[in-house]
Formats: structure tokens, sequence, C-alpha cells
């Protein structure tokens, strides 16, 4: 984990000006500065980039956030890569946070997995290009089957000799650990000895997101029926096949751009594409899509479509995962290729444009092309015409969110009548699908829910002044003002012995429990933490934090816009005060807005007791607490209605 400091340093640093001009050519205009909007394609620029605000906004395509935020989006990195990526930029050094004995070996191994895996493409892919029999054998193949150098290389395609220990000779010779060559799988001990594990093979590296390579694909050449076709890279600390899909660092701006993802099954077909000049393309290697895998699409585009072979196989391949693609909310489409080809092979019979034009035309609903598939299976079995309905149904059922009710309608109306039954009771058997899979989350997310609401008391709070009614409705700008306060001003001085953080979490402690938006509670946590910790946060730590939620919340929070009172209009030396000057004032009529809320919770009770039998002087207690609590709650009124320091 990268430490808290190390995080500081980073952001102090940013300039997002520097930064997003990396990717795209700003120009200046006014304060802000503008250009071609990378997320989508424009001619005239609708891009701006404040540096004032540290944001960027495209009026074009509504794509808005920080620096952070640009290189997730942009370069599609996680919210650690993006500030790797600044530390190195900004030649900050990174701390890490202390991990335990098994962290540390974990990491250790990682790095060195993704070292030598380095080292391992860079000898494939030289004894592809540059020794005799790589380019005899290996680089000839693959310009037999149309591969130009340029895309050989952009793909860092390599090859591993026939000999039985090339490579394993050089990584030892290399001083690389046997132990951790075997666990990448390029290498293997056996009796004789270690050796390379992908003799006389095509190289295909598989790259992480940043573009490490997390692992490799090795083709075989010659014809032989004891060897596997292709040998992968098996599981280890930085590679898991299921949260892995090949060609999506090349793909994931031409996905973004395009608003879709091409899915195929091979190696070749996805370099093939990209040779083609259809980059947003990746492929799954032939095995069933995984949830993993469907959620580094999403990161990308909501529109999947599907593109195997038309066989038998292939129809089975693309189905496989269909269910799951659905919970994930995406659009998914169907492509089958013709006449027994591939991708690979079909774009390179017809061409780029008549392949992108066969992809636009024959583009099937993924759903209907499963629901009728299924009823050529079935004939006129009634059991399994029967199932069939059921399957439609379950697979209808996982289009369950709120913003897909239209589509799931439409479904149900489509495959009723391909199903030639009933809408209505298709659309019964769904609901009743939906309801048992929902009822039991529903019924525990009810209960939470009731537990966090807060309560409303059953007597009205009697308080004549109109205007501390008016403020007691104001719950959640109260919360998030005291939140944007501690952001704001908690490192300044609030007296000689404390600054304002220290006042408030005094302050705070008691009342907190009277916040309702448990977010707003974490972020003062946060700070408080990072506060006690020694470290100074300000708005923009918090703008730039990891959870994206949190950063989304603060942002919201800072952009609350401020309201001058009547009181605030006095002026000083003939201006008008700013929150600078006024933040004490303003702090203490937001805590003091706080403890009336807490007082009139206190008055609601105490009414609430008054209603139960009670002693002559337990009710004269009772009594008296409610005058004194009332009369606690009009001076406080009155307090926090000299400012109205916000909307």
């Amino acid at each position: 984990m990268i430490s808290q400091n190390t995080i500081q340093q980073i952001l102090s640093r940013i300039d997002i000006i520097d930064i997003v001009g990396t990717f795209v050519k700003l120009k200046k205009r006014g304060a802000n500065y503008i250009g071609n909007c990378p997320f989508h394609n424009e001619k005239s620029p609708s891009f701006t980039v404040s540096p004032v605000k540290e944001i960027y906004k495209c009026f074009g395509c509504g794509r808005s956030g920080n620096s952070i935020g640009f290189l997730m989006e942009h370069e599609k990195y996680s919210y650690v890569e993006a500030l790797r990526w600044l530390a190195q930029k900004y030649s900050v050094e990174i701390e890490e946070t202390e991990t335990t004995p098994e962290q540390k070996l974990h990491q250790l191994a990682a790095d060195s997995l993704y070292i030598i895996n380095n080292f391992a493409q860079q000898f494939f892919s030289n004894v592809l290009l540059n020794t005799e029999e790589g380019r005899d054998i290996g680089l000839s193949y693959l310009k037999e089957r149309g591969f130009r150098e340029e895309i050989i290389k952009k793909f860092q395609l390599g090859f591993n000799p026939e000999a039985r220990d090339s490579f394993t000779k050089a990584a030892l010779a290399s001083q690389y650990n046997l132990e951790l060559l075997q666990k990448s799988g390029l290498v293997t001990v056996r009796n004789e000895g270690p050796m390379d594990n992908y003799r006389g093979r095509i190289i295909f590296p598989i790259h992480n997101q940043s573009g490490k390579v997390l692992g490799f694909g090795a083709r075989i050449l010659k014809t032989n029926d004891k060897a596997p076709k292709y040998i992968n890279t098996p599981e280890n600390d930085i590679y898991v096949k299921s949260k892995v899909l090949y060609g999506s660092y090349f793909a994931r701006q031409a996905i973004d751009k395009a608003d879709e993802c091409l899915l195929v099954e091979g190696y070749t077909d996805v370099v093939s594409l990209h040779q083609a000049g259809i980059e947003n393309v990746v492929a799954s290697g032939g095995t069933a899509l995984t949830p993993d895998q469907l959620r580094l699409i999403k990161k990308y585009t909501n529109n999947l479509t599907i593109i195997y072979d038309g066989d038998g196989a292939g129809i089975k391949a693309a189905l496989r995962g269909l269910d799951l693609a659905l919970e994930e909310s995406l659009n998914v489409r169907l492509v089958l290729i013709p006449d027994k080809e591939d991708p690979d092979s079909y774009v390179n019979k017809v061409g780029p444009a008549a392949f992108i034009d066969f992809i636009a035309e024959n583009k099937k609903d993924f759903i209907l092309f499963q629901l009728e598939n299924s009823l050529k299976d079935a004939g006129s079995d009634t059991t399994k015409k029967s199932a069939v309905v059921n399957q439609i149904a379950e697979t209808i059922s996982k289009i369950n969110k709120t913003e897909d009710f239209t589509k799931q309608q439409d479904y149900i109306k489509q495959a009723s009548q391909l199903l030639k039954i009933e809408e209505e009771g298709l659309h019964a058997l769904v609901n009743k699908l939906l309801r048992d899979k929902i009822s039991k989350e529903e019924a525990r997310s009810n209960r939470e829910s009731a537990n966090e609401a807060f309560q409303q008391p059953a007597q009205s709070f009697d308080i004549e002044d109109d205007a501390a009614l008016l403020l007691l409705n104001r719950d959640e700008q109260y919360e998030k003002a005291i939140v944007r306060g501690v952001l704001e001003f908690g490192l300044n001085e609030w007296d000689e012995d404390q600054k304002v953080a220290d006042y408030v979490f005094a302050e705070i402690e008691q009342l907190e429990e009277l916040m309702d938006n448990k977010s707003l509670i974490n972020i003062l946590h946060t700070y408080k933490a990072w506060y006690n910790a020694g470290l100074e946060p300000t708005p923009k730590t918090f703008l730039y934090h990891e959870d994206l939620e949190l950063s989304a919340l603060v942002l919201s929070v800072m952009g609350f816009a401020p309201e001058i009172s009547h009181n605030w209009s006095r002026v000083y030396e003939g201006k008008i005060p700013t929150r600078e000057e006024l933040y004490k004032e303003d702090i203490a009529s937001i805590l003091n807005y706080l403890k009336l809320k807490k007082i009139k919770r206190l008055i609601d009770e105490n009414q609430e007791d008054l209603q139960k039998p009670h002693s002559d002087e337990e009710q004269l207690v009772l009594l008296q607490t409610h005058q004194h609590l009332k009369q606690l709650a009009m001076e406080l009124a009155k307090k926090v209605g000299m400012v109205v320091p916000f909307k």
C-alpha cells in the first residue's frame, strides 16, 4: 500500500494542465485551456481544463473529473497505477505502508515475476526478429499468416527456439531464480534438469492494463498430435486467467471511443483485426467469460459484441457466460462468422471495410438468438420446449436493474411471440423467478434501512420561532456544511490552544449520532485519522481519494454554494467579508444548529415519556425538563438565526 505521506507529496505536485497535456493538445483560452476531447470524436474542441479548479469537463460527451480520474479514464489505470504513474512523472519516491511478512513475500514474488516476464519477452522477440532460426521458422510463419512486421512488434510477439534449454540457459546466466522461473511457467524441471517449456512455439505476451507482461500464450508450429496446440502460463501471483482479456491493453482507448467492445476467441484474431485497423477488440482465450472479465469490459463500455465461429462449438462458446453479462447490464450482441471461417481468416479474405460492414449488418440480439437456437434443438419435444421456456425466463430475470425495466419488458414480449405462449404467463414466470431470487436480499436490505433511518418523533416540536423550524428541516445541507468547514479550515487557528479541527472534533463527538448521512461521517473520520497521524489533510487530499464515491461526495460538498445572510451584509473596510474571514462564526453557527437538533430530539423523547403513566412527582420533573429544554432550544435558535451560512 502506498503511504498517505507519499500520496500527499504526489498530490502537492499535480498540475492538471501538465498531465492532461501529455495526452491532449491544449490551447489557453482565458483562465482555462481547451482541446479536442480524447473520449469521443469531434472536430470543434469542447474539452475544457481548469487549472484553478483542477478539473476537466467535456461539454460534448459529458466526461469530467480530476487529474487522477483522467488517467484512470484515459489510460484505464487503477487508482494505485495512476498514483505510481504520477510518482514516476514527478520523481516522488514511493513509501509503502507497513505490511505483514506474508504480504512482503507476495509483493516480492510478484515484482520478480514481472521482471522475469519482461526479460523473457525481450528474449523471445529478439530470437524471432534477429536470429536465423527465428526468422526462418517463426517470422516466416507469421508472415504467411499475413502479419506485418509493425504489428508483430506492437504486440511484442516472439519465438522460442527448438533447442532444449535456450531460454533457460539465458535466464540462469542472467542470475534469475530457478524456482521463480518454474513458477512463471517458462521453465520446467525434468530428470535431465531444467528445460524450456515453450520449445519451438510462437509466443504471445499477455499484458495487464498498464502494459506489463503478466504471462504468455505459446502456439506450436509443428504437427504433433500429442502436444497441445496452445500452452498458457499457469496461474501465479500476477497471472489469474479469469481476470485477463488478451489485447485489452492495446484496445482500451479504441473501445472507449467506439463505445463497443468486440470479443473474439483467439490471439491471432485480435492481432489480425488490429492490423486491419479494427482496434476495439479483445480475446477471451477460448474460455467461458468470467465476472471479472465482464467487469473489465464494463470499465470501457456497456456494449459487447461477441464474434465467434459459426460452427456448433463457436455457438456454444458464445452462449457461455450470457447470464453473467446480463447481470452486469451489458448490451450483448452476437455475430457468427460464415463459411467455417474465424475472424482472423475472414478479415483477411474480405478486407477491413467489408468485415466492418458484415459485423454491423449481422449483429443478433443475444437473448433472442439463444432462444431461437434452443427452439431448433428442442424440435417438437414438449419436455424440451418446457425447459426452453424456463431457460429463457431465467435469462430474462437476470435483467433486473431498475434502469433496464423497459428492456426486460421488450424481451418478454418478443420471447413470448417466438415461443407462441401468452405474454402474461411468461411475465408471471419471470416475476416469480425475480421474487424468489431477491426476497431474502430485499428483506435484509429493508431491515438495515429501518435500523439506519432517521426516526421522526411522534409529537411536533413546540417552538414558536418559524425560522428555527425552517432550520430544523435543513439537515443534509448543515451536515455537508460542517464537513466543508473542516475540509477548508480544519488547519486554521481556532484560538491560542487549538486548531479548528481540534475544536470541531471535541464538539461534534456527542453530536455525530444526529448526522443521518453516514458517508459524511466517514469523511470526518478519515480526516480525523489523517490529522491525528500528523498529516495535513486538505480538500485536494479527498478529491483525489482512491474511494471514487467518497471523492465524488467531497466534490459535491465543496461545490455546496454559500449564501450571504443579512447579518453578513455589514462591510469591513468597504467590502463584504469572505468565508476565510468569518470561518469561526460559520462553524460555530453550524455546531449550534446540530446542538439544537440534539435538544429537539431530547424534547421529543421527553414528550413521549410524558404520555406514559407517572407519579405526580415524576410528572413535575418531566414538565420542568421540557421547559428547560425548550428554553435552551430557543436560545440556540436565536444564535443560529444570526448567521445562515448556506442554502
